[in-house]
């Protein structure tokens, strides 16, 4: 394996690319790093198995904690179940590898990328993507690269390539864009209420910055002597798909002109026209041998001719005659219904989204500081007090099979609507609460991501959480045949699976806060990628109006069964006096209440409680035991035991005085149990805090306006 060793420089940063250092049993491997940042990416190739029908490629990234000087926690002090951002990552890498592979490679190809090293300035997961292309390359796999990605970031002005961390959490952006030779093939970003146009420049930007990676990747295989020339395979109509054409071609365009029919019917008209077409191919088989395959393949092969000639009769009804199945035009939106309250108010907001056939349920939860997800991985981010979750059950598409865990699918669309909404949350000094929202796809054709964020809007606003502004999604598609070109808007389920692209655009009324755009071709030239993103606001802003109709504001009063927060700072130096030896005294606040109290580093209490009378007691209890007493301060406390020589006093929660025998009459007490008794409430006076911190009370010279003062303080 030869080694080389690169270096590129755009934008006053440098990438370092190591090629054959590392794993040299892998197909190809690449060691790719800027500053202290080094993520290790391998591509295998292995022989396609038989009766696959697709492209079986796997892209895992894996995070080493040992990259940041950590060791893991839990019980096992390893790396177990990867965690979100991990997939999210995989997610990345695969999405601009896919489209750029052969459509006839059927070989088992797994990518691996893992960060080795890392630093708290550079993100790994572009330098993944990028090194994904060039493990590819060198493993001589058809790919029709190569392809790169560059993180865009905006602080102030200035757009900035592969900014840091700290550049990504100060400014408005966060944008990947990755690209080939043939234009851009992959989108993810979001923003605070950006305008379109930003983000237009913002991709174009960054592409700039990708054709220099693109550039140098080609110099590095020239380099190693490797030709990225593809040889296709010849293309030779088969007389099997002549002869679906002769026999499906009417039907399928019938078919496909219908348009009251709605999605099942649709689907089972399809259905039905191929089982006709199965049956007459096996009828004719034994006539004709080139159209015969063993009975496996048959289906196999029919199912994919059929696939194929009802893809090209749709995208020629969009293109030659600008009508889609549904009978919509281009830029026209599915009907929209949406509900509020849909559930019972133990649930703290709910709401309901119907656009067409897709139909999403979200709920909103609020919760208190200490439900705030800890996150045990590379990212910088300690604690996530926005969650947004996604389910798929697959009754929303009327199928059947075994529910399991989460799969890359839903983290991906949780996390693109969750990404959608953080920038119109308030801020935690306002409302403290952690936030969990969930969406059910309930039924599913086309866009229930972006039917994720809307319901998820009506959710928040159902549930009080004062958002700056709604947030609405659309999803557009795209049909390319030659230089033809059209833009779909609000796709459904067979223009998306039928179709060139899947574009989600989310925002506000005065801009984006997300998108999304995954290709299912090799490249996007940048204005029709504009013209798509212009598209989309004209199709977001008429589904805000139409959820503004159901609920314009979030709801002045929460659920009744909704924690209420109660918030106060302390001296950070009190914590553990609040705390207590082995969170003693704040588990006895809780007994003592019913509230749960959670305290940050910096000193802010959080006390939660259905009913707000039991947050304020916790919080009297706490404010009592951190005030600082003063000299001369009056109170009225309770005795709460006696020893001989004196009675002890709780002037504030959690704090005592004494009251020497000689303090508590102006006269000479022969036993204290003479004056008082414990239970008894009494005036008294700080006399003294003595160097050790004791308070010592005294009963005398006590005006009565001091009392007076005390009693309604008491009160």
């Amino acid at each position: 394996m030869v080694n080389l060793d690169r270096s590129i420089s755009f934008d006053g940063r440098d990438i370092r690319l190591k090629v054959g250092l590392l794993a040299p049993q892998a197909g190809g491997s690449v060691l790719i790093e800027s500053g202290d940042t080094a993520v290790l990416v391998t591509a295998t190739r292995a022989a396609s198995r038989e009766g696959i029908d697709f492209l079986p490629l796997l892209v895992d990234y894996e995070e080493r904690l040992y990259a940041a000087g950590r060791i893991p926690g839990g019980f096992l002090r390893r790396e177990g179940r990867p965690p979100e951002k991990v997939t999210l990552i995989s997610r990345l890498i695969d999405r601009p590898l896919r489209p750029l592979f052969p459509s006839w490679l059927r070989d088992d190809i797994q990518i691996v990328a893992t960060t080795l090293s890392m630093d708290e300035l550079v993100p790994p997961d572009v330098l993944a993507v990028t090194g994904a292309s060039i493990a590819v390359l060198q493993a001589k796999i058809p790919f029709y690269g190569p392809m790169a990605a560059v993180r865009v970031g905006l602080v102030g002005d200035d757009f900035i390539i592969n900014p840091t961390y700290k550049e990504i959490e100060m400014g408005d952006l966060d944008l990947v864009v990755a690209g080939s030779p043939e234009g851009v093939v992959m989108v993810e970003a979001g923003a605070n209420q950006l305008p379109e146009q930003d983000i237009i420049e913002a991709i174009d930007f960054g592409y700039e910055a990708v054709r220099d990676l693109i550039s140098a990747q080609q110099s590095l295989m020239q380099d190693l002597g490797i030709d990225l020339a593809i040889e296709e395979p010849p293309q030779v109509a088969s007389a099997l798909e002549e002869f679906i054409g002769d026999r499906a071609t009417q039907s399928i365009k019938q078919v496909l002109s219908q348009f009251n029919l709605d999605k099942n019917a649709r689907d089972e008209a399809l259905d039905q026209i191929k089982e006709n077409v199965i049956v007459a191919a096996i009828a004719q088989l034994p006539e004709d041998d080139s159209i015969r395959v063993s009975a496996m393949e048959d289906a196999q092969a029919v199912g994919s001719l059929f696939k194929n000639l009802t893809k090209k009769l749709m995208r020629s009804q969009i293109v030659e005659e600008g009508v889609r199945v549904d009978g919509r035009k281009l830029d026209e939106v599915r009907p929209i219904s949406c509900m509020v309250g849909v559930l019972p108010s133990r649930v703290h907001g709910s709401g309901l989204f119907n656009r067409g056939l897709t139909q999403v349920l979200s709920t909103a939860t609020l919760g208190t500081p200490g439900d705030a997800q800890v996150l045990d991985d590379l990212n910088p981010e300690e604690e996530k007090r926005y969650l947004h979750h996604y389910n798929f059950p697959p009754f929303s598409v009327g199928e059947t099979k075994p529910l399991r865990s989460p799969g890359r699918r839903e983290i991906g669309h949780g996390a693109l609507a969750e990404r959608a909404l953080v920038p119109v949350l308030p801020p935690q000094e306002e409302f403290p609460y952690v936030i969990r929202v969930v969406s059910e796809v309930l039924s599913s054709n086309g866009s229930t991501s972006m039917g994720s964020v809307c319901g998820s809007t009506l959710a928040l606003m159902d549930a009080g959480v004062p958002i700056s502004k709604p947030v609405s999604g659309a999803a557009m598609g795209l049909i390319k045949e030659g230089n033809e070109v059209r833009i779909l808007t609000d796709i459904q389920g067979i223009e998306d699976f039928l179709g060139d692209m899947d574009f989600k655009v989310a925002g506000t009324d005065t801009g984006v806060t997300a998108l999304q755009m995954d290709m299912k071709i090799t490249g996007l030239s940048l204005d029709v990628v504009a013209r798509a993103i212009q598209q989309a606001r004209p199709a977001r802003l008429h589904i805000l109006e139409k959820m503004l109709a159901t609920i314009d504001k979030p709801r002045q009063e929460m659920s009744p069964f909704a924690p209420r927060l109660l918030t106060i700072r302390i001296d950070p130096e009190m914590i553990g006096l609040v705390i207590g030896p082995g969170g003693k005294t704040i588990k006895g606040i809780t007994e003592q209440t019913g509230a749960k109290v959670d305290i940050e580093d910096d000193g802010t209490v959080t006390v939660s409680a259905i009913e707000a009378e039991k947050a304020k007691k916790a919080i009297a209890i706490i404010q009592g035991m951190t005030r600082k007493l003063e000299e001369g301060d009056v109170y009225i406390g309770r005795v709460t035991r006696i020893i001989p020589i004196g009675a002890f006093v709780e002037v504030l929660p959690g704090k005592e005085g004494m009251i020497h025998i000689s303090q508590l009459a102006d006269y000479r007490v022969g036993k204290v149990e003479d004056e008082v008794a414990v239970g008894d409430e009494v005036i008294v006076k700080v006399r003294e805090i003595d160097n050790k911190g004791r308070i010592n009370l005294t009963r005398l010279g006590i005006h009565p306006d001091e009392a007076a003062a005390a009693r309604a303080a008491a009160t």
